[in-house]
């Protein structure tokens, strides 16, 4: 009879009863919530990122050829437009504000994506009208 009781007491202690499999899966099931969230917050911020380097490039492309226009050209050129890059499409808008110094403009260039109205990048140059 004690070859039986042994066998039970040490069957009894050597396994994990139902409720710490219970505790051990949700602590488990949290974790593995925790990983999903980081990793949709990881997609997110990629995309935002990929967003403002197109939108840079785009306001970039438009800041060299302000830049580089003669004065007559830059006046009479469109203010604003659609563009596209990285397979998307870009609303820019483009805005000469007077200086102190005379003859001299700063162009101011927003970017945005098409569908959306807020802006994704912005630059400036600062040139002669002379």
């Amino acid at each position: 009879m004690r070859c039986v009781e042994r066998a039970r007491n040490a069957h009894a202690v050597a396994g994990f009863s139902l409720i710490e499999m219970l505790v051990a899966m949700a602590v488990f099931g949290l974790a593995v919530l925790a990983l999903l969230h980081l990793a949709g917050e990881n997609a997110r911020s990629a995309a935002l990122v990929e967003e403002r380097v197109l939108a840079g490039v785009v306001a970039d492309n438009r800041a060299v050829e302000a830049a580089l226009a003669s004065a007559d050209a830059l006046q009479a050129a469109p203010a604003s437009g659609i563009e596209s890059a990285g397979d998307r499409r870009w609303r820019w808008r483009r805005q000469l504000v007077a200086t102190d110094m005379d003859g001299v403009v700063r162009i101011e260039i927003g970017v945005a994506p098409e569908a959306d109205e807020h802006l994704a990048a912005e630059a400036s140059v600062f040139r002669s009208l002379r």
